[in-house]
């Protein structure tokens, strides 16, 4: 593992990347509603709002334990910290392709303008919700680089789970207005 000040600033990095997010995803959310956008009924993104930031502080808290107690387990060693900084930037990655392809059409509510064809660039052209592949990529990533080996597959589980109610709310309203 890294220490407990590698893993604070690790956390703190992501914290920082998480509050940028958000501030963009307002910007756009409040445009995207002045331009009237719908959003859609039965979305979970409280849940969600709730559930992706406690992933990241959880999988902190317990990479900051281990850290202190300073025993050894099956996360030490710097090729876990490296295989998951690459699985996260791998992660933002896409997540930030993603992003830049949905430009002012991105936030993190589920906003549909009404007339404006779906988006079939960039990754959106390869497959459906490069957004939340790339999210996925974020936990897993994190939950290495933290050697959270009980909180990162707790809280991905968990984060999973409430991404699947959204993907299929999101689909549904994405279909209905492409008229598929």
């Amino acid at each position: 593992m890294i220490g407990v000040h590698g893993i604070a600033f690790v956390l703190a990095a992501i914290v920082g990347l998480m509050l940028a997010e958000t501030r963009l995803s307002r910007r756009h959310e409040r445009a995207l509603r002045a331009r009237g956008a719908i959003e859609p009924p039965g979305d979970v993104y409280p849940l969600m709002a709730v559930v992706y930031p406690a992933a990241f502080l959880l999988m902190g808290a317990e990479g900051l334990w281990r850290a202190s107690a300073g025993g050894a387990d099956a996360a030490d060693g710097p090729a876990w910290f490296l295989s998951g900084l690459l699985m996260f930037t791998a992660g933002k990655g896409l997540k930030y392709w993603a992003i830049r392809s949905l430009g002012e059409l991105w936030s993190f509510r589920v906003l549909i303008l009404p007339g404006v064809p779906l988006v079939r660039r960039g990754p959106y052209a390869y497959i459906d919700h490069p957004n939340y592949a790339g999210i996925v990529g974020e936990l897993a990533g994190t939950a290495m680089m933290m050697g959270a080996i009980l909180t990162g597959p707790v809280m991905t589980i968990a984060f999973g789970l409430v991404l699947r109610a959204r993907v299929r709310v999101e689909t549904a309203a994405l279909r209905r207005v492409a008229g598929d």
